[in-house]
């Protein structure tokens, strides 16, 4: 039988330098990192293609999130990065490496940005230094990323870093603000053995 890499995620999780970007883990106890969650998470952009399974209303219900990915990154199975900008410290969004499977190697990739901080690559950037560390520094086999049908923006922006489209999944996510009906997913795919992609950030 093949041996099975499995690999762990390193704790404290590292920071990820490049492209004019630092990828550093949220702090729940920070209460700036708190209000920048919220604010992202709260953007009428993002709610117009995602809808988080517990809602995020308040200062409270973000800490409380934050503290849920900081257990979920110890206990491997995600890893959730404040995208900030790397001269001035300024936070610029969010990417996560989640659902991360260790013995088949796989994992899902998920961004946003602030409105302040669109128009200026910044998921480009940071899906860039991300998928670079889940490849190697993982040891992941596969990302998939996957977002709602005729969401254009996050289309280009996976295939500029790599990520063929795939194909669409039916009603595989929720509609925007509803738990009780489901829209379509389009689905792109990167793997470890694919070239690397000539981003232009």
């Amino acid at each position: 039988m093949a041996h099975i890499r499995e690999r762990s995620l390193q704790q404290p999780l590292p920071e990820l330098y490049g492209h004019g970007l630092r990828l550093r883990p949220w702090d729940a106890d920070d209460d700036t990192d708190v209000t920048d969650w919220l604010r992202g998470v709260s953007d009428p952009e993002f709610q117009r293609w995602n809808t988080p399974l517990r809602p995020i209303t308040d200062l409270t219900s973000a800490r409380n999130s934050l503290r849920s990915r900081a257990e979920n990154a110890e206990d491997g199975v995600s890893a959730s990065f404040c995208v900030t900008d790397a001269a001035g410290g300024t936070t610029l969004g969010h990417i996560g490496v989640n659902d991360i499977d260790h013995v088949i190697r796989v994992a899902r990739v998920g961004y946003w940005t602030l409105p302040e901080a669109r128009g200026r690559n910044v998921a480009t950037r940071a899906l860039t230094l991300a998928a670079r560390w889940a490849l190697t520094d993982l040891g992941l086999h596969r990302l998939e990323l996957g977002h709602a049908l005729g969401h254009d923006a996050s289309c280009r922006i996976a295939e500029h870093c790599g990520f063929p489209a795939e194909g669409t999944l039916r009603g595989a996510m929720f509609e925007a603000g509803q738990r009780d009906a489901f829209r379509d997913v389009h689905l792109h795919g990167r793997l470890a053995t694919d070239p690397e992609p000539e981003v232009k950030v």
